[in-house]
């Protein structure tokens, strides 16, 4: 009898240390499992936004019809007035609006395009919040049917979004190139100026 409990008191000991290993070895799992769901989630997370980021920033729905109400070019970076021009020369459209600015606002005035009527401002506030008002005023006025806005890629998606609230008529966008090493300072402007157009700005 004494040989068997040292028996059974063995094979309980052997038992009871087999369920601590694996009573262990889960514990040590439960880490690498966490880790590899918050690397997974944040794959997933960086995907989203960059996909995003290309949709609406780098390659986002362009171009514009054989004739529009007015050509409106939004002041800001690249060879926009330029474009602008070229496109009311080609009679796309009878009115040339262009808003003062290049690489800031208070740029020049073009010389008028034959047979197109020129519409210079400066836009207060002078954003493409203020830009947007000034549109929808002109095209209440001259009741404009559709517009193009000449700007940069970047700023194609906040250009309508601002636009869109201000004028009810047809928008579509022309875009002009811009220096590769201006992007990444565009895209995090932009992405920061649509989030304050989306959550605070939400109002023409």
């Amino acid at each position: 009898m004494h040989g068997l409990g040292e028996s059974w008191g063995s094979v309980l000991t052997g038992e009871g240390t087999g369920e601590q290993r694996e009573a262990a070895s889960a514990t040590s799992r439960r880490p690498r499992r966490r880790a590899r769901r918050l690397v997974i989630a944040a794959l997933a997370a960086l995907i989203l936004f960059a996909a995003a980021t290309a949709r609406l920033f780098a390659w986002p729905a362009q171009g514009m019809p054989a004739h529009v109400s007015a050509i409106v070019m939004l002041a800001g970076p690249g060879d926009r007035l330029p474009a602008a021009v070229r496109l009311a020369r080609a009679q796309r459209a009878p009115v040339l609006v262009v808003s003062r600015g290049h690489e800031g606002y208070g740029g020049p005035c073009p010389a008028r395009p034959p047979h197109v009527r020129l519409i210079c401002f400066e836009p207060d506030p002078a954003t493409t919040q203020g830009e947007a008002e000034v549109v929808g005023r002109l095209a209440h006025r001259y009741h404009w049917q559709s517009v193009a806005l000449v700007t940069t890629r970047a700023q194609d998606t906040r250009a309508r979004l601002r636009v869109s609230r201000c004028f009810g008529g047809r928008i579509y966008v022309v875009t002009v190139p811009q220096p590769w090493y201006d992007w990444p300072y565009q895209l995090g402007y932009e992405w920061a100026a649509l989030v304050k157009a989306l959550v605070i700005q939400r109002a023409c």
